[in-house]
């Protein structure tokens, strides 16, 4: 499949911002930028698309690496977060920048066949396992750099500090060692990486923090002084165990320290924030930072179910990620966030109440976006013509009225309803196919084989 970008598309049917609008034209400039749009108006020179169209959506959150260890955490009596972490240090000592990047290229590719038009890749493995620096310090990074540019998505590459093993300040575990580097290391990283995608209109460079056991606050307030208006990472009240010890290393929850320490705003993305309370829906909502909710691993995790109704009823801001990378599939993640709200409540329509299907869908776009610092998650003009054709022939999609397309999408099919995918008018999707789709699962294949 080659990879052209078309100037000027013609839709029959579209979800613009305002809504579904019939006989969309959407023109772009050469780098894939919609410069106008206009409705009621005749296909002419158009590339015709036929099918419902709607923004591609953004992964706000993943762990490239983690994708090769899907399925092997799954037995064991009584497992937890920390046991599983242990077959994630396994996997993640073993990877080579090479493997890196063959397995990186399978998973995006992945993305963009389930309706991901874009990732934030959240990427601790820097160093060689023993912890010595590669000699190019951006070797691992630069792999995942490549694996999107092969694909065609588009990434915003956050490199992480990690610093510490615990929220005692004690030394990385061996396990831990190609994870850590120093803050002038980290800001170092950085630059090379600012330098990087400087050139590039689908790749983007920000920041990650791991976590509150693994910086401390002096490492925060270096790096984050430091870098301006880049997004800003981390990983805050996934599990319960999380938010006990901070509570006893600093006497507040982690989401209670982070905004009584630091200006937290719309930069920032909180990844998870499964365990809040009343007054930290309330400090992130007023904030504008986006909470990153993973649904489908924090459900494979027993992280436990966030309070979505509470933090979408405050007006926060909330965007999808697939985390670990065990499911690549944003209707399914939509459709558990929903679902989780539904079983622990034991009602129906909880954050669709709120937002129908079609308005989260929009809500976790533009979330995403924002997380991203990327130009996506909406089609109007100067943003990034990244879209979805839906199959208008799918059983869960046939003869449905636009206002019911994008419930029947989350409530009632799965990625197949997808039929191509557009990233900055390129199609990168044809028909539920990806671009040498067989060679990149053969060279994956042998990746499978030696690390697992």
């Amino acid at each position: 499949m080659a990879r052209t970008r078309s100037r000027h598309f013609f839709f029959p049917e579209a979800l613009l911002a305002d809504g579904w609008c019939k006989d969309v034209s959407l023109k772009l400039d050469a780098q894939g930028t919609i410069e106008a749009i206009l409705v009621n108006s005749s296909p002419e020179d158009a590339v015709v698309v036929s099918g419902p169209v709607i923004p591609g959506m953004p992964n706000l959150h993943s762990h490239a690496f983690q994708r090769v260890m899907a399925g092997l955490s799954e037995r064991g009596s009584g497992d937890d977060f920390w046991g599983w972490r242990e077959t994630m240090y396994r996997i993640a000592n073993q990877i080579t920048p090479e493997q890196l990047k063959v397995i990186a290229t399978q998973l995006y590719g992945e993305m963009l066949r389930a309706g991901f038009t874009s990732v934030a890749e959240f990427h601790y493995l820097h160093h060689r396992p023993d912890g010595r620096p590669y000699d190019n310090a951006a070797e691992m990074s630069l792999a995942l750099l490549e694996a999107a540019a092969d694909t065609g998505i588009g990434i915003t590459l956050l490199p992480v500090l990690y610093r510490y093993s615990d929220f005692d300040q004690g030394a990385v575990e061996p396990c831990q060692r190609r994870f850590a580097s120093t803050p002038d290391q980290f800001l170092e990283l950085v630059d090379a990486l600012i330098v990087a995608t400087a050139q590039s209109y689908l790749a983007y460079t920000g920041i990650a923090l791991h976590s509150l056991r693994a910086v401390s606050i002096e490492d925060i307030k270096a790096v984050t002084s430091s870098v301006v208006n880049l997004p800003v990472h981390m990983h805050i009240s996934e599990q319960m165990a999380e938010v006990e010890a901070a509570i006893q290393h600093t006497g507040l929850r982690p989401v209670e320290w982070l905004f009584e320490n630091l200006g937290v705003d719309n930069n920032w993305c909180l990844v998870h924030c499964t365990h809040l309370i009343e007054r930290e829906i309330n400090a992130i909502a007023d904030s504008g930072a986006v909470v990153g909710i993973c649904p489908i691993t924090e459900a494979n995790l027993g992280d436990g179910v966030l309070p979505a109704e509470e933090l979408l009823g405050k007006g926060a801001k909330t965007g999808i990620g697939s985390d670990s990378n065990i499911d690549l599939d944003p209707i399914a993640e939509l459709r558990l966030l929903e679902y989780g709200q539904r079983l622990v409540q034991q009602r129906r329509n909880i954050l669709t109440t709120l937002a129908d299907g079609q308005n989260l869908w929009q809500r976790c776009a533009l979330g995403g976006a924002q997380a991203l610092a990327q130009p996506v998650g909406v089609l109007q003009s100067g943003k990034r013509a990244d879209f979805l054709v839906l199959d208008k022939d799918h059983p869960a999609l046939v003869s449905r009225k636009c206002d019911h397309i994008i419930d029947s999408l989350i409530f009632a099919a799965d990625r197949t309803a997808i039929r191509d995918v557009f990233v900055a008018g390129v199609k990168v999707v044809d028909a539920g196919m990806i671009n040498r789709q067989e060679q990149r699962l053969h060279a994956y294949a042998e990746v499978v084989a030696v690390l697992s």
